[in-house]
């Protein structure tokens, strides 16, 4: 079997494919590169046995089809130094072991591949499972915003994935790890038959990286198990996580008080005061009152604290209330608004942070647990 591929277009593919393989795999086989080449292209598939990836290039010159496989490193490697021109492959996967032979511009490889009969398939989804479509860049946003909530917690594994919820009213998209949330709700992608998934941290990492905001809409196809996700460049599948998540509108209380700040303000602010406070708590106090907003930390151990004052809009009664700095920054880093409105009742409950101008036919919600302030 003979084929030519473009160096750069073959190296571009690997690396966004080399993303998935895991460090450990359970299999061998998984530590390779799956190239099938049929109807003048090349698929290439890579896969961690829970996530797999494929992908497909185009030929500029083909004789013969079949598939073998590459261990990612020996590819990965050869191409890395290899300017664009043509690649031409001569494979002889006659026996167990594949022979391949890659002649480029002044210059060779041989080296050994595997046969493909052990590299493990994937079932495509049935037709019994539910499809939506939306724009990539949306899908990028969302989890992008989204994943530094999630947890990392082994007792309760649901908490770990990015949950997509599709209602009558709305499609939300929702983080927690039970101190802090990311609900994102998108008005334009609804059902009249209410479904959702759970998405693992690492299959909506891949996503993040190797989609194009600039790309066709992405299609997702999700049942009970697993979900597919088509991209432009090619078709993700992963396994979901298993179990009820839990009732996230449940969690978000209806703040009457409002406090409206300049977000990268506070987020200079809380830079300056947070190394002042406890290492072990990172404890920041939040006073607000008619148009003053002070931030303060304080390390009783080692005696230094640290206090700022910004402007504000607000018109409640005064209220003091603490919060863990680390998580703050976190929330302001994935706001994108000039302003942000701070949503508060009392110090026992929850606080709300929004965008002061929400995005058009969506609505970002944030959601910080206060911490016990000792006065």
């Amino acid at each position: 079997m003979r084929f030519t591929v473009s160096s750069s277009a073959l190296s571009s593919k690997l690396n966004m494919l080399a993303k998935v393989i895991g460090s450990k795999n359970s299999l061998p086989i998984l530590d390779c590169f799956l190239f099938q080449v049929a109807n003048g292209e090349m698929s290439i598939t890579a896969s961690d046995s829970d996530n797999v990836i494929k992908s497909t290039l185009a030929l500029t010159d083909h004789d013969g089809e079949g598939e073998f496989c590459v261990p990612n490193r020996v590819i990965l490697d050869a191409l890395k130094e290899l300017p664009e021109q043509p690649l031409h492959f001569d494979v002889d996967a006659a026996g167990e072991a594949v022979a391949i032979k890659i002649v480029y511009q002044n210059g060779l490889y041989n080296f050994t591949g595997q046969s493909a009969e052990e590299y493990p398939r994937t079932q495509s989804m049935n037709d019994a499972c539910t499809t939506v479509s939306l724009p990539t860049e949306m899908l990028i946003n969302n989890i992008s915003r989204s994943l530094f909530a999630t947890a990392s917690d082994e007792l309760r594994p649901v908490m770990n994935g990015i949950y997509f919820d599709l209602t009558a009213d709305a499609l939300a998209i929702v983080a927690s790890d039970g101190h802090k949330l990311v609900r994102s709700k998108n008005f334009t992608i609804k059902s009249e038959s209410p479904s959702a998934f759970n998405l693992p941290k690492k299959p909506a990492s891949l996503l993040k990286n190797i989609l194009s905001k600039d790309g066709d809409d992405a299609i997702i196809k999700f049942d009970d198990r697993s979900a597919e996700i088509q991209f432009t460049d090619g078709v993700m599948r992963c396994r979901l996580i298993d179990g009820r998540y839990p009732n996230y509108n449940s969690v978000i209380p209806n703040n009457p008080n409002e406090v409206t700040v300049d977000r990268r303000g506070l987020q200079s602010a809380l830079r300056r005061v947070l190394p002042f406070a406890s290492e072990s708590s990172q404890l920041i106090r939040f006073h607000i009152e008619s148009g003053r907003f002070e931030v303060s930390s304080e390390d009783i151990d080692f005696s230094t604290s640290a206090k700022e004052q910004l402007s504000c809009e607000y018109n409640g009664s005064p209220i003091s209330i603490g919060f863990k700095g680390s998580s703050l920054m976190e929330i302001l880093s994935n706001l994108t608004s000039d302003n942000i409105i701070i949503q508060l009742a009392d110090p026992s409950r929850a606080g709300i942070i929004v965008p002061a101008e929400q995005p058009e036919n969506e609505d970002i919600l944030m959601l910080i647990m206060p911490m016990l302030l000792n006065d």
